[in-house]
């Protein structure tokens, strides 16, 4: 089939192009703008989303150790609550008769009071006392003796504690 195409026919299809052309390119252009705009908004929630991950994983982070100190505190509360408990059932307690008490001084001061020889030596061998330091009360005056050991007894007439190794008196004045 042979068709015959006329001048204005010919126009008539260049103009067709022409707008068909412009139509393109303004289409283009306006997907090349949305494409564009597509891109910033992924970079922006992309960069959102990894700021957000960042700040998540800090928060945990910040988290972890609030709980761990959490814990700790929790820990160390427990242990205090047990302490007071018995230091009250110790200031609850009555003096019994016969009850000991041993006193540690260092030169003839009172250093500190167990209430036992054995309670002594444990806790001022932790402290670094070597446990043949300690000498037992004795005629020689206290702040002769560098560590020295004293135990005391409930007496229920004196309402409180004396010793239990009494030292004989010394004559006042060369009395006899």
């Amino acid at each position: 089939m042979i068709r015959i195409v006329t001048t204005p026919r010919l126009e008539s299809l260049e103009y067709a192009s022409r707008t068909a052309r412009e139509h393109v390119r303004e289409v283009a252009g306006s997907a090349n703008e949305a494409f564009g705009e597509h891109v910033r908004e992924l970079y922006a929630v992309t960069d959102r989303a990894e700021r957000a991950e960042a700040t998540t994983d800090e928060v945990g982070a910040i988290l972890k150790r609030a709980m761990e100190e959490l814990a700790a505190a929790q820990q160390e509360l427990l242990l205090k609550d047990i302490e007071i408990r018995r230091l009250r059932e110790e200031l609850e307690g009555e003096l019994v008769e016969g009850q000991t008490l041993t006193l540690l001084s260092h030169y003839g001061e009172p250093h500190t009071v167990y209430a036992s020889r054995e309670e002594a030596e444990a806790d001022t061998a932790t402290q670094g006392v070597p446990t043949d330091a300690w000498v037992p009360a004795s005629g020689r005056p206290a702040p002769d003796v560098r560590w020295r050991c004293e135990a005391f007894i409930c007496d229920a007439a004196s309402n409180g504690f004396r010793r239990v190794f009494m030292t004989s008196p010394e004559p006042v004045g060369g009395a006899a």
